[in-house]
């Protein structure tokens, strides 16, 4: 989940955006939510 967050929200800044935009926060709750779900799916 920590990863898939640090990713999401660093993803704003190849294109410029600033750390702290709406568009990194949403992008690091997408990629916690993908990071949980690849997690379960490494576990089972």
């Amino acid at each position: 989940m920590t990863i898939g967050s640090v990713v999401g929200a660093y993803i704003p800044l190849l294109w410029g955006d600033s750390a702290l935009s709406l568009s990194s926060v949403i992008l690091s709750a997408v990629g916690g939510f993908v990071g949980i779900w690849v997690g379960f799916k490494l576990g089972n």
